[in-house]
């Protein structure tokens, strides 16, 4: 055994969990500023990629502010390749035990890969916003696998049992699925409104007043359904109630911002804000899920317990 693979974590230690919080925090900032490009309008600053322009690789001087927004935020990718690339590394040793941290420690590595390339593929097209809206998507899907790292590096390896009765197992998923509607129709309404990303950039040709109030009845819709769940969490003491509320809460922000940016002429700091909540709304909702379940137990003295009564 080489000396660097000698010093490499034996087990989930201080290295990992620092860089797996720097791996979230770092996906989402990065969501932070593709929308500041979008919403100052520097989405072609840098008019090609893999370069800024066709002879250089940075902005030159006859370029705009535009293009230091664009090429900041292309910068921030390289700052999340790395951090993921000494993460994927950091759990390399306890890959055989911890598989499940190896998996999604590559899977936001290829992402972060993948996600670069789409993000030329909007250049390339001049913005054109499906396109960018799956630009979003998948930064937003990076996040999410982000945050279940950290909550997978806390957890016991091994198999898994349900740990919520059926009917909350479904009511959990149901409410997954009303978030991804909004996340959709969200996307669709920024596609259709006034921030394009670049003032020759096309929009989607939807109506972009019907798809806002469109937009906001599945928001509503999970707000009621997430009340459900912390109701039924905290009657049943399940193990979701903490993160159930932390959603909850995330859910008024969004609201409240929503409402906001829609009475006020779609300001760009609120349209950013909201971007960033929908992203920390969709990690939330991804923690809630993974406390669906928990280790498997050998206590036999577990199976009385008031929660495996209701699973039953």
């Amino acid at each position: 055994m080489n000396r660097f693979t000698a010093w490499l974590p034996q087990h989930v230690d201080r290295r990992i969990r620092i860089f797996a919080w720097l791996s979230f925090i770092a996906q989402t900032t990065i969501i932070a500023t593709g929308g500041a490009v979008r919403l100052t309008g520097s989405g072609l600053g840098c008019p090609t990629w893999p370069t800024c322009t066709p002879g250089s690789l940075v902005p030159t001087e006859e370029l705009t502010y535009h293009s230091l927004i664009e090429f900041g935020n292309r910068l921030m990718t390289g700052v999340v390749g790395i951090v993921a690339l000494i993460l994927f590394v950091l759990v390399w040793r306890i890959r055989a035990e911890r598989r499940d941290l190896f998996t999604l420690s590559f899977i936001v590595g290829a992402g972060i890969v993948a996600q670069a390339i789409v993000g030329g593929i909007t250049v390339w097209t001049g913005l054109n916003p499906f396109i960018v809206g799956f630009h979003y998507v998948t930064s937003l899907a990076l996040v999410c696998v982000a945050a279940a790292f950290l909550v997978r590096m806390d957890a016991a390896p091994g198999p898994r049992e349900r740990a919520v009765p059926g009917w909350y197992l479904g009511l959990t998923h149901v409410t997954s699925a009303v978030l991804a509607i909004s996340i959709v129709f969200g996307i669709l309404t920024t596609g259709a409104g006034p921030h394009s990303g670049d003032a020759e950039a096309g929009r989607n040709g939807f109506n972009a007043e019907v798809l806002e109030h469109i937009h906001a009845w599945p928001g509503y819709a999970m707000f009621a359904l997430t009340i459900a769940l912390v109701i039924g969490a905290a009657m049943l003491k399940l193990p979701t109630l903490r993160w159930t509320l932390v959603l909850l809460g995330v859910e008024l922000v969004q609201i409240a911002v929503g409402l906001y940016q829609a009475r006020n002429g779609l300001p760009p700091l609120a349209v950013g804000v909201h971007m960033v909540l929908a992203a920390l709304l969709a990690a939330t909702m991804t923690v809630v899920i993974l406390h669906l379940k928990r280790p498997v137990t050998t206590d036999a003295a577990a199976a009385a317990s008031p929660v495996e009564a209701a699973v039953r």
